[in-house]
């Protein structure tokens, strides 16, 4: 990393001290479903034949899994991303009822990243919905038109107006290694200051055999762009994603600005080796850590499921996924 980089690192810290609590969190996509009907973004595992045949279009999770997530991260200081999925998968209504409850475990509302939603759809999300997320990744009109030639931004814009006029608070994630140049970053800049964003999520490019990338950016290009993002917006949350196989440069996400990390298969992962070290990192950069990828508090969890009015197939989804936990911990 050269030293214009690093001063630039040093310079979104100190914007960051300044405006935000010394603390940081995880945060974690509940998703609803790996199969979607689009399926033609070209950087996506499901514009690829191999994620067509192992995933059906029926393929979508069941309440029970999405509400037992939801029940453990809530526990576990794991903030809610936002509920995600592929498109086309579940109706409407479904959707409705599965924020509905997730809302009510959580006991608050939460952020949604579904696609383009009307007037009417927003308007019975309202009780539920505090956030409306939208899937740009890139806004550069012509990347953005060659990589993802069935999600137009226009949809999204006029969705984001909307929502802002009913009262949502509004974000959008923005994939890094897509072939975006350094300069593309002002027409960054003007897409958050027009559609007045809350929040943006970062993620760093992870290669998919079977798509047109082979290699993830490089980490100084990655957090030259949050950087860049926390120095000209001091205020704006920014939750950054780390890659499964790669957690050693969380700390330098922290410096660059973000207020929170994600992306990291907590479950699966949990208080394995990069858990620990996202959490030495964590605390490396001067940071608390309001979340727990390691440590399991001491609770009755048939009491958390009962409280939230859930019932047995919750619960047996969350001992199942509590017990893998508790695996790597004994390890």
């Amino acid at each position: 990393m050269n030293s214009e980089t690093k001063q630039l690192i040093e310079k979104a810290n100190q914007v960051y001290q300044e405006n935000h609590p010394n603390t940081c969190w995880f945060g974690r996509c509940i998703f609803l479903s790996w199969y979607c009907d689009l399926g033609t973004c070209k950087f996506c595992f499901r514009s690829t034949i191999k994620h067509k045949i192992r995933y059906a279009k029926k393929a979508k999770r069941t309440t029970e899994s999405i509400l037992s997530d939801a029940v453990i991260g809530k526990v576990m200081g794991w903030k809610l991303e936002f509920l995600t999925g592929g498109y086309g998968i579940f109706s409407f209504e479904e959707i409705l009822e599965i924020i509905k409850k997730v809302s009510q475990v959580y006991e608050e509302k939460i952020w949604i990243n579904l696609g383009v939603l009307e007037k009417e759809q927003l308007e019975q999300l309202k009780p539920y919905v505090e956030g409306i997320c939208a899937s740009i990744e890139t806004v550069e009109p012509n990347l953005h038109s060659q990589l993802c030639p069935d999600k137009p931004i226009e949809p999204y814009v006029k969705m984001l107006k909307l929502a802002d006029k009913l009262g949502f608070k509004k974000s959008m994630t923005v994939v890094i290694g897509l072939g975006e140049q350094k300069e593309d970053w002002n027409s960054l800049s003007k897409f958050i200051e027009e559609n007045r964003l809350d929040l943006i999520t970062f993620y760093a490019l992870k290669p998919v055999k079977g798509t047109d990338f082979d290699k993830s950016p490089e980490v100084a290009d990655y957090v030259w762009w949050i950087a860049q993002t926390r120095i000209k917006f001091p205020k704006l949350k920014i939750t950054a994603g780390l890659t499964p196989k790669k957690v050693d440069y969380t700390e330098m996400l922290l410096k660059a600005g973000a207020n929170a990390i994600t992306k990291f298969p907590v479950i699966r992962k949990f208080a394995t080796a990069e858990a620990k070290l996202i959490e030495e990192l964590v605390k490396k950069s001067g940071r608390e850590f309001n979340s727990s990828l390691v440590e399991i508090p001491s609770i009755d969890w048939a009491a958390e499921v009962k409280k939230h009015g859930l019932g047995e197939k919750v619960l047996e989804k969350v001992l199942q996924n509590v017990e893998n936990m508790e695996k790597n911990i004994s390890k």
